[in-house]
């Protein structure tokens, strides 16, 4: 493989990111149709992925419709829409609307949700997101399909099956008659000309989704200029743009030089194949295979391929359909015959590889998003249904085709149908069959109807392509959320982390004094991992009714044992502090990846064993070319296990420098705080920093300086203050025994300023 070609396929791996194609809402804070007993402060939506900030809404209507408050993506976590409330809101229905656009592939999924504050109110309902295409998207998804399709399928037709078929050396430029040549170059030039379109059309189509504007509104005001510039969605169309003109610049220089340098021709139109794989490749960006839950890397690569021998089969039945009759024009009867039976066999006996490669990459892509008999029942089901169809049809096209270009297929078919068909059938079946093969044999008809059907079959793919996959199955899924109670002083307090594992959890907090909800009270919550000594802010938690406070965070981002801290403060300013401990896995996390079966292991192997066959005979050819001896042999063994050794040490030589530098920008904890600081640990903390730690309760410079940076500081470091003293303030006095400091740290940290909590 030369440079440039493991440089296109390099890039466009390294272009494509796995990402969640068609993000959905994994935490809420209020859920929809939640009924609260007093309004809540902030509106919190957790989404599955990043969102464009830029174009992404939330706003907040009364039951009359009025636009109260918007908001929008958080300016620390661009997975989070929020929403400041007004104060004082009045009891009734309020509708929320969601506009969120997904930084992955520039989806906009619009949807609305309904609280109620007091009592519920008939009659007032959210829409749901729509689970539907585009028609917009779905028309220039289907004119990029058709164009990318066409400048691969031309330009692989003519390197495997044109050039080898009717190559001829007295035709320098290309090897091919120049009418031939023409038509190519034109189909080509049409196809990019197409793919260009559609790329326009897709700018405009996504500045009017991101906007919620008409196209008069986009152009008028050069809103698409925005989303050209700062949109991930703009990042991938200018770089498709640039590969299409670098595509249009190649067909010049081999159409401008061919006369003074003829043989440059060929060498063009072998590599305007490899930029059409890459423009296939680069559809990957913003497809569904980007955000498969079953290993997104080999679903991406099992999706290109897939996408590759789809290419080369209606692709090159476009091509052909566009080519012959240009080509076989000069001949009549038997020359014209010899000369379809040249090229036909050719790219019959390719196409029926492509065609298995697509059957077999088909059914493992549509077990990344079939899970359950009901996904098959949703609007994703129904697309790939209908695509399906088409590509039924253009198989039995393609088999009769292939039937005729083989007749002892038709007379072995035709002992099948004498031996299960009644006589009084069988004639008439077999006479019509060999009707069909005749008419497939001349290459015209057919021909035409298999070009109507690829058409209507690119469009089932672009429609496919602009569907919502079925919403991941996890999202049902119920787990036992980690709860616990603890009384302490006047208060039972209970905590849960729900769902309890890692990403987006929501914290609920239920605060009772003798079984009555206590409202009066503010609750703020913390974090901690002790493992690392790292802390959240702490949250100011919102109560949805009575006694229950709530906020939502993606602190826990490791598995392992995390803390809790809860400080319920009173009218009087009074803290009480209750703290629980849990032990945090993987079972109740919001993102997780599916494991693979055997099914999926099974269509894989079945897909490497095929694609080894056929290219076994290459490999075997060349190997032979090679004239390996022994010694040679032993050498190349030598530098192939050498290289991968040098590839895989180079790459954990990387991973461990990268751990390094985390470590010396953060790390691990010299020691580890092992007491838990609840209220038992802060009264003892207390007691001892009365006694121990004179100095450290004066006004002096330091001590305002450590008290105003408390936020910053992690426990081993506040730790070895106790033990040596920080700038002039001295170390607490006494032999304290390492949990009579921990418990000193303990109360310090109450002396946290929470004004700016979250």
């Amino acid at each position: 493989m030369s440079k440039t070609k493991l440089i296109i396929l390099l890039l466009t791996f390294i272009l494509v990111l796995p990402t969640q194609a068609h993000g959905y809402i994994v935490r809420a804070i209020p859920e929809d149709r939640s009924t609260l007993q007093r309004p809540p402060t902030r509106l919190q939506y957790w989404f599955s992925e990043d969102l464009e900030p830029r174009f992404s809404e939330l706003n907040l209507r009364d039951q009359s419709g009025e636009i109260i408050a918007t908001g929008g993506v958080d300016e620390n976590n661009r997975t989070l829409l929020s929403l400041q409330v007004p104060p004082e809101l009045p009891d009734g229905a309020y509708i929320v609307e969601l506009r969120p656009a997904f930084a992955s592939d520039g989806h906009v999924v619009a949807e609305s949700r309904v609280f109620f504050v007091g009592d519920e109110v008939g009659g007032v309902e959210g829409q749901a997101a729509a689970d539907t295409a585009i028609p917009l998207e779905v028309v220039w998804r289907t004119l990029m399909t058709i164009a990318n399709m066409l400048i691969f399928g031309t330009t692989v037709l003519y390197s495997t099956v044109l050039f080898p078929a009717w190559g001829n050396a007295k035709y320098k430029a290309g090897g091919l008659p120049p009418r031939v040549m023409t038509r190519l170059r034109n189909t080509l030039i049409g196809a990019l000309a197409l793919a260009i379109v559609a790329n326009l059309i897709a700018l405009l189509q996504q500045s009017m989704v991101f906007f919620n504007a008409s196209a008069v509104q986009v152009i008028e005001q050069s809103l698409w200029q925005v989303v050209q510039i700062g949109s991930r969605f703009g990042d991938v169309w200018t770089f498709r743009m640039v590969l299409l003109i670098f595509t249009g610049v190649l067909i010049f220089v081999s159409e401008y030089y061919k006369e003074q340098f003829p043989q440059l021709t060929r060498g063009i139109w072998n590599g305007l194949a490899w930029m059409g794989a890459l423009l296939i490749g680069v559809s990957m960006i913003t497809s569904h295979a980007a955000g498969s839950l079953l290993l997104p890397w080999v679903a991406i690569s099992v999706n290109w391929l897939h996408a590759l021998a789809v290419a080369f089969w209606v692709g090159g039945i476009m091509a052909l359909v566009l080519i012959l009759p240009v080509a076989l024009a000069p001949y009549d009867g038997d020359a014209r015959r010899q000369a379809l039976l040249a090229v036909m066999p050719r790219f019959s006996r390719i196409t029926a590889i492509m065609v298995f490669v697509v059957i077999v990459t088909g059914i493992y892509n549509s077990l990344n998003w079939f899970v359950t008999p009901a996904d098959v029942a949703t609007t994703y089901g129904t697309s790939l249904g209908l695509k399906l169809f088409m590509m039924a049809l253009l198989l039995f096209v393609g088999a009769l085709h292939h039937i005729a270009l083989r007749p002892q297929i038709a007379v072995q078919l035709e002992k099948v149908i004498s031996r299960v068909i009644p006589m009084g059938i069988r004639m008439r079946l077999i006479d019509g069959f060999y009707a069909l093969i005749k008419r497939a044999g001349a290459f015209g008809f057919t021909m035409r109807l298999e070009f109507v059907f690829v058409i209507i079959t690119l469009g089932t793919v672009a429609l496919l392509s602009a569907t919502p996959i079925p919403d991941p199955e996890f999202l049902d899924v119920t787990v036992e959320t980690p709860t616990a109670t603890q009384t302490v002083g006047d208060y039972t307090i209970t905590s849960a982390v729900i769902p309890g594992g890692t990403g987006v959890n929501t914290y609920d907090t239920v605060v009772t004094i003798d079984d009555m909800s206590v409202t009066n009270v503010t609750v703020f919550l913390q974090m901690v991992n002790p493992e690392t000594a790292e802390r959240s802010d702490w949250y100011v938690t919102e109560q949805v009714e009575n006694g229950l406070y709530v906020s939502a965070g993606d602190d826990i981002d490791e598995i392992g044992t995390w803390w809790t801290l809860i400080d319920v403060i009173d009218a009087g300013g009074n803290i009480t502090r209750a703290a629980f401990v849990w032990d945090i896995s993987t079972d109740a996390n919001i993102l997780q990846l599916r494991d693979p079966q055997a099914i999926h292991a099974i269509v894989l192997f079945v897909l490497t064993g095929f694609l080894f066959s056929q290219a076994y005979p290459t490999l075997k050819r060349f190997y032979l070319k090679l004239n390996v001896t022994p010694l040679t042999g032993l050498i190349a063994v030598i530098v192939v296990v050498g290289t991968i050794a040098a590839m895989v040490g180079g790459g954990l030589f990387i991973t461990d420098q990268q751990r390094i530098y985390e470590e010396s920008l953060n790390p691990p904890p010299e020691i580890l705080n092992t007491v838990l600081p609840d209220k038992a640990s802060i009264e003892r903390g207390e007691t001892l920093y009365t006694e121990f730690c004179l100095v450290w309760q004066g006004e002096s410079e330091d001590f305002r300086a450590l008290r105003n940076q408390l936020d910053d500081f992690r426990d081993d470091f506040l730790y070895n203050i106790t033990v040596d003293g920080w700038r002039d303030l001295p170390p607490c006095e006494g032999d304290l025994t390492n949990d009579q400091r921990w418990d000193i740290i303990n109360y310090v940290r109450t002396f946290e300023d929470r004004s700016q909590s979250n």
